[in-house]
């Protein structure tokens, strides 16, 4: 009876997997592009009314004069709102993914986020995001001969796909918490099965969907930057933290959307 109930349960969680994905199968990709580039939307727009905050903070660590930090502050207002158009409108989507991935490791060096291993891991996170983007964008490659698949093992694609699943689940560590309560220690068992599942590719879509409810859950509850008046720096701290989850959350329904690719625990199954 414990085992027919355990197969009953896992059945019952597939097929309301399922019926989310058939419900949503049209919309999802739409919404997970959108949830990706958040960060750098909202960062784009926060460089235009912050210019000149902006450009005084760049001059003010690096010494580097006006006009170098006034041309920072332009390259990652242009850079990020145009990359989010070409995304969105689904015009040289690849190029724009380049772009993205050129604003992060230049606000990592710039805002010296390479020594804050919380925010380093959150912007590895971010470029998991971007990796399972630029995969969803590249065409399946075709057989030489009809009827005869492709290798998709050997595929570019399967491992970006890989590698963003890893990147993406470096967002999660960053939320452990190591307190004694039972509630934390809780939390930190789920939420490590969670990722490691996703990580290894096996029930993915099932963990992807779980880790977006759950991390939309905590990203609305501790990021609530709404909350806080305008004029407090912990608006602004709340704000950066809320978008770039929203962007984590986005690349985990892609996940969910076209599954975890070729290098999984999921695809091998269908060999076995």
């Amino acid at each position: 009876c414990g085992t027919r109930y355990i197969l009953n349960s896992q059945e019952l969680r597939l097929s309301i997997c399922c019926m989310f994905l058939r419900v949503t199968k049209q919309y999802l990709p739409h919404v997970a592009r959108l949830c990706l580039i958040s960060t750098f939307l909202e960062d784009g727009i926060r460089m235009w009314f912050q210019w000149s905050e902006q450009r005084d903070y760049i001059d003010g660590t690096w010494n580097c004069g006006y006009f170098l930090a006034s041309i920072f502050v332009f390259i990652n207002l242009f850079g990020q709102l145009s990359g989010c158009i070409l995304v969105l409108s689904r015009n040289f989507v690849q190029y724009a993914c380049f772009g993205l991935f050129g604003i992060i490791a230049l606000q990592t060096i710039a805002y010296s986020i390479l020594w804050d291993l919380k925010f380093l891991m959150r912007n590895l996170a971010l470029g998991g995001g971007l990796l399972l983007l630029l995969a969803e964008s590249r065409s399946e490659g075709k057989s030489m001969f009809a009827g005869v698949p492709t290798m998709r093992e050997s595929s570019p694609k399967q491992y970006m796909q890989l590698g963003g699943r890893v990147l993406l689940v470096l967002m999660f560590m960053t939320l452990l918490h190591f307190d004694m309560n039972f509630f934390s220690i809780l939390q930190n068992i789920v939420g490590t099965a969670l990722i490691i599942l996703v990580a290894i590719g096996f029930k993915t879509k099932l963990a992807a969907l779980t880790l977006v409810i759950w991390l939309f859950g905590i990203n609305i509850y501790f990021n609530a930057f709404w909350t806080v008046p305008a004029y407090k720096p912990m608006h602004d701290f709340l704000k950066y933290d809320f978008f770039q989850t929203m962007s984590v959350i986005g690349g985990l329904l892609l996940v969910v959307a076209l599954g975890p690719g070729g290098v999984s625990m999921d695809e091998k199954k269908k060999e076995w």
